[in-house]
């Protein structure tokens, strides 16, 4: 059934989606607000689709555009889709996964996780190869075998290990669909996030964009960042052992031994007791001088270009930007969880920004799996090479529920 009330050419549109009929007013009224006050009152067309069948077909699948959306998972649930339309322009509100209630979440790891032989399995998948076959087109080289084959100073490097991951991990999901009941446990999932890298691996999951506009973006970051790494001497070290107010405190005391441009800060919260810290490379050594008088465990130089996730990246920003302002990017199906600011979005141009921002913005990893934790997660995959992921959600929760999926 569908209600459309027609006034002037602006057009306000909402489709079911998982909201109850006061978050659709709350939604539609904040919509109202955000308009322009120079607008006049968009229309509102109201379409609600009720308990549709569910499709047989994968939310994710074929590969004549990347992955494409092919059928809403659990199509008997009521969603709200919502969206302004002004003009040619379309909005999407940004809060419309405000409220969501995670059951069944994807993850999916970030640089660092490779290791040679990884996507062995999936070279055995057609599905699964023909990802690493399109993937030699945009990169111009064979993927699939420095995944397999190294060596290893090759894979490691920022250029070819953030394309690899992202490959490897959406080759996971290939995987795990041919698996009994795997398609099934796909349509589930209603929520997805990624660490740092993997939250574009989340973003091409969700159908915010195709599979081969994901790589190309991914391919331009580990570019652009291994530039701006190469441009300052930086580093990055994992401080294990304390909490994050403490490793706060070496931040300081470090920064307070070394010249503006070497200082550091907290860069990935990982989880309590390993947090990332990056910055010069006299600031980081500073930290590793210091973090025994601070009661840290250890402190472990990570293997990594520079300072991700801090100011050094800002070289990195103006052409990732640009990119992503070419890109075409959807709202996704399902919410995704920004390594920003820890909380899902709906807005493509939102996204960008956020995408855009996030080299140069620390990970708040520990703070999104918190929030999956407290809103009653009960299951969760970590989909692509190692189980970084998995470790990390056990010692926040010993008993979560959360299995690697490798490919």
């Amino acid at each position: 059934m569908q209600t459309v009330i027609l006034h002037n050419r602006h057009t306000l549109i909402l489709r079911t989606r998982f909201l109850s009929s006061n978050s659709l007013l709350a939604v539609a009224a904040a919509a109202a607000m955000s308009m322009s006050s120079s607008l006049a009152l968009p229309s509102a067309s109201l379409a609600l689709s009720g308990s549709s069948k569910s499709s047989n077909c994968s939310p994710l699948c074929g590969f004549g555009n990347g992955f494409r959306s092919c059928g809403a998972r659990n199509l008997g649930r009521s969603r709200v889709f919502m969206s302004v339309s002004v003009g040619s322009q379309t909005v999407v509100h940004d809060g419309l996964f405000a409220d969501y209630k995670p059951s069944l979440a994807f993850l999916f790891p970030g640089q660092g996780a490779q290791a040679v032989g990884m996507g062995k399995e999936a070279q055995n998948l057609p599905a699964a190869a023909e990802l690493y076959k399109k993937a030699n087109d945009i990169l111009g080289f064979d993927l699939l075998d420095v995944c397999i084959n190294g060596p290893k100073e090759k894979l490691d490097s920022t250029v070819i290990s953030q394309p690899a991951i992202y490959v490897t991990s959406l080759a996971a999901v290939e995987l795990f669909r041919a698996q009994d009941g795997g398609q099934q446990i796909i349509d589930s999932v209603d929520v997805a996030c990624g660490l740092s890298l993997g939250e574009y691996t989340a973003l091409a999951f969700s159908g915010a964009f195709s599979f081969e506009d994901g790589l190309k973006l991914v391919k331009l970051r580990g570019e652009v960042m291994q530039e701006a790494a190469d441009a300052a001497k930086s580093a990055m070290v994992s401080v294990i052992g304390l909490d994050s107010d403490k490793v706060q405190q070496l931040c300081d005391a470090a920064n307070q031994e070394v010249d503006a441009n070497e200082k550091v800060q907290i860069a990935n919260y990982l989880c309590p007791g390993n947090y990332a810290v990056s910055g010069g490379l006299k600031g980081v050594e500073a930290v590793e001088a210091k973090a025994k008088s601070f009661k840290a465990r250890m402190t472990v130089r990570l293997a990594v270009a520079g300072a991700f996730h801090t100011s050094f990246m800002e070289p990195a920003v103006s052409r990732l930007e640009a990119a992503l302002a070419a890109t075409e990017i959807r709202t996704p199906r399902i919410p995704v969880i920004s390594n920003v600011d820890a909380q899902p979005h709906a807005d493509p141009d939102t996204i960008k920004k956020i995408l855009a921002s996030q080299v140069t913005s620390p990970v708040q990893w520990e703070t999104t799996v918190k929030t999956l934790l407290t809103k009653g997660l009960q299951k969760g995959y970590e989909l692509g090479p190692g189980k970084v992921i998995a470790g990390i959600v056990k010692r926040m929760d010993r008993g979560a529920d959360i299995e690697n999926v490798a490919a």
